[in-house]
């Protein structure tokens, strides 16, 4: 019989179960699963565990669907982060999370435990971090919370990379009204680490050491992953206890200290306490490795007086790692930790029962067999409507007739001092992006590079997602988020190699987001197998709404975040974005421009005609995944035969923007032209995908071997001089836009909006 205290005896209310966001087909589970009531030590438990942050309830059975595996893949999903195969005995792990809920309540501990949690899901594997990126998506900047928020997770993510000494290279930041109530912040990390020296969560041996080591256990954090997986109301300040607090300084100590020990035998297995801290960390250790695990709650250090098992094991305190030792190696794993002022306790050992015990204060306030709580907890297949209906339903009106540009410099002018595409400087200044001395990009290219300490070979990174594609069509959405990142990797010289996702979507109840869930799955999935991009990791951020003072629930854009992370075999051969010479011949790689009947061709869901024209119509430009493939290895290989000096991806703004930024990134200026066509706005800021530009000292050369690849490309112009200049053939507008004018608009946005 199962000893309980006053507290653990306490009577399990209907009204309790909800609080702990349990339906009642869920609290039937459990009541089936222990043959009795649970107390509340053990519903807090199973509350957290069955969480749609930690169980993926409602997504596990799509993700699925996404390919996992491939040569390069050492490690798919299913640990603490991915790990693939960088050459030279060398492996590359990675993963990005989503610490969005937290970072809208308290934006500065919000987004600084988010990257302190990505940190910890990587150098848990053995990987010293190399680099951070993030994904960060906000409302409109003319909401009266919106610049409060963007300050204090720029804050935070700086405050904690730079304190903790991992550079932040890079990454995309972007405004929608539909984040007003619900921003998305999204953090990577990747590591390098010994092939043969990655270290898993699988607890064994009967009888092995559990430790606990890092910082103390204290209240903040509790019911975390909980508040997580359901939608907002307008009043979010009451959470504000549930948003953890970080310490960068410990995270340094703790990385140093495990990195140490990982470079004895002691460690059979280890595991980060990130979202339901305590509880997740041993459960999935002991499920991992199909043992039973018994947890003394008297020696879990913790920093406020009082703790019941309940708040020790919610608990959601940042810097803590629990471990399993090998027997004896305890007072050498403990020296370590005491030597880096880390805290460091044997709370519990590994046992053969299948089961979770807790013990505390001489009495058992937990029995808990560990199957319900992980591979058998609750999954479902969430009703949604067919990618048709859900066209129907969204009813975006198509594209029609939009107005031809009066003026594409004025346009362009207009959209370089957009919040879509202003200079991201006043972000990236904050982040240090050169710790570590070995960032060779950092942000403003297509993707950043980090040399492989002491090689001459590099990792290069994106993060990438078009959302407004995602809700006009989630499986053509899908498959450009993939294809961009493939496109920004190989932009830089790099072959892709893999990719993790970070899944921000709405409430998975409501039919209609679950197809954009669905949909985007399976775009990814199909773009993923056709470009070797296979996913290793990832998260899924579901429940992303607010409920405002209208009493409308408000859901975010589909937001299927990608991390890619290719390989630059040798650095000498990295390409840049920046025009380099004058005279340069400037070449478009890619198909010639979409004409459709039915006028949604690729000005559809475009930034200029919403800069522009205020309207978001129409469908996305369509994704040929052969094309994108035969066009990348194209460029990778004009790249690495040194027949081109620049280049950089056609993406959001079309052709005119992706010149600009060339230019801007160069100092150089560009003479192009437009030829005498139907739609001159069309080929400037057109969203054709599977295209770049590309420069050239010897354009004969590159069309002789495009010409051998049955690769389109065609000369666009000629760099050189201080503006964007273009005779636009058989109409009266010249383009001619100073360079000093556009780097200006590009600047002004967040100057001036940050200035008080």
């Amino acid at each position: 019989m199962t000893q309980t205290s006053s507290r653990t005896a306490e009577k399990i209310t209907p009204e309790i179960v909800a609080e702990h966001g349990l339906n009642e087909e869920e609290y039937q589970r459990i009541l089936n699963a222990l043959d009795r009531e649970p107390n509340i030590t053990e519903l807090g438990i199973f509350s957290v565990m069955w969480s749609e942050h930690c169980s993926y309830k409602s997504s596990r059975l799509h993700l699925k669907k996404l390919p996992t595996t491939g040569p390069q893949v050492i490690c798919g999903p299913g640990e603490n982060a991915g790990v693939i195969d960088i050459g030279d005995g060398q492996a590359a792990i990675f993963k990005m999370e989503s610490h969005n809920h937290p970072s809208y309540i308290e934006p500065y501990q919000g987004a600084a435990t988010g990257v302190g949690g990505i940190l910890r899901d990587v150098f848990t594997m053995g990987a010293r971090p190399v680099a951070n990126m993030n994904a960060l998506r906000f409302g409109r900047p003319e909401h009266p919370k919106m610049k409060h928020l963007v300050k204090g997770v720029v804050a935070g993510i700086g405050g904690y990379g730079n304190c903790v000494g991992v550079p932040t290279v890079g990454g995309e930041t972007n405004f929608h009204e539909a984040y007003d109530g619900n921003i998305i912040v999204n953090a990577m990390t990747v590591g390098v680490a010994d092939a043969d020296k990655i270290f898993y969560s699988a607890a064994s041996g009967v009888g092995n050491p559990i430790v606990y080591v890092g910082s103390k256990t204290g209240r903040d954090g509790i019911h975390g992953a909980t508040m997580a997986s359901a939608e907002f109301d307008d009043d979010s300040d009451e959470k504000r206890p549930t948003v953890q607090v970080g310490d960068p300084f410990t995270e340094k100590l703790l990385i140093e200290a495990c990195l140490e020990l990982m470079a004895s035998d002691a460690i059979v297995a280890i595991q980060d306490m990130g979202a339901a801290g305590l509880t997740s960390s041993s459960v999935e250790m002991a499920t991992n490795g199909e043992v039973g695990i018994i947890l003394d709650m008297d020696k879990v250090p913790c920093r406020e007086e009082g703790m019941t098992a309940y708040e020790m094991m919610l608990s959601e305190s940042q810097e803590r790692m629990l471990m399993v030792l090998k027997p004896g190696r305890e007072e050498m794993a403990e020296a370590i930790f005491r030597k880096w002022e880390l805290d460091f306790a044997v709370i519990g050992e590994v046992t053969d029962t299948r089961r979770m015990i807790l013990t505390h204060k001489g009495e058992t306030v937990c029995d808990i067999p560990l199957g319900p709580l992980a591979d058998d907890a609750p999954l479902y297949d969430r009703p949604h409507l067919s990618q048709e209906e859900y066209k129907a339903h969204v009813n975006i009106a198509p594209l029609g007739e939009i107005p031809e540009s009066t003026d594409i410099g004025a346009d362009l002018l207009k959209m370089m001092a957009s919040p879509a595409l202003a200079s991201r400087r006043w972000i990236w200044e904050q982040y240090d992006s050169q710790v570590g001395a070995d960032t060779c990009q950092r942000s403003g290219g297509d993707a950043a590079v980090v040399r492989v300490h002491g090689t001459n070979k590099a990792l290069a990174i994106t993060t990438d997602c078009t959302p407004r594609y995602c809700k006009a069509d989630p499986v053509e959405g899908g498959k450009q988020a993939i294809a961009e990142a493939y496109r920004n990797l190989t932009a830089v010289g790099a072959k892709p190699l893999a990719t993790t996702d970070c899944m921000n979507f709405g409430n998975p109840e409501k039919p209609h987001i679950m197809a954009q869930f669905v949909g985007c799955i399976e775009g990814m999935a199909e773009a993923c197998e056709a470009l070797d991009m296979p996913i290793v990791s990832g998260n899924v951020s579901l429940y992303n709404e607010t409920t405002g003072a209208d009493g409308v629930s408000h859901a975010i854009l589909p937001t299927p975040a990608i991390g890619a992370v290719g390989l630059i075999d040798d650095l000498d051969k990295m390409m840049t974005i920046g025009f380099k010479n004058e005279g340069d011949t400037i070449l478009l790689v890619g198909a010639e421009m979409i004409r459709e009947d039915d006028g949604q061709g690729h000005l559809a869901q475009s930034l200029w005609q919403r800069e522009i024209h205020g309207s978001e119509l129409g469908a996305p430009p369509p994704v040929d995944l052969d094309v994108e493939r035969q066009n990348g290895t194209f460029v990778h290989d004009a790249i690495n035969t040194g027949l081109v000096n620049a280049a950089h991806d056609i993406s959001d703004g079309g052709l005119i923007v992706a010149l600009t930024e060339m230019a801007l990134a160069g100092k150089i200026g560009a003479d192009w032209a437009l030829a005498d066509n139907s739609s001159y706005a069309a080929d400037a800021f057109g969203e054709d995908q599977g295209r770049y530009l590309v420069t050239t000292k010897d354009p004969e050369s590159v069309f002789e071997l495009a010409k051998s690849k049955n690769i389109t490309v065609s000369m666009v112009g000629t760099v050189g001089g201080d503006s964007i200049s273009c005779q636009l053939q058989g109409a009266d507008q010249v383009v001619d836009v100073a360079l000093s004018d556009l780097r200006e608009a590009s600047d002004s946005f967040f100057r001036d909006w940050m200035q008080d």
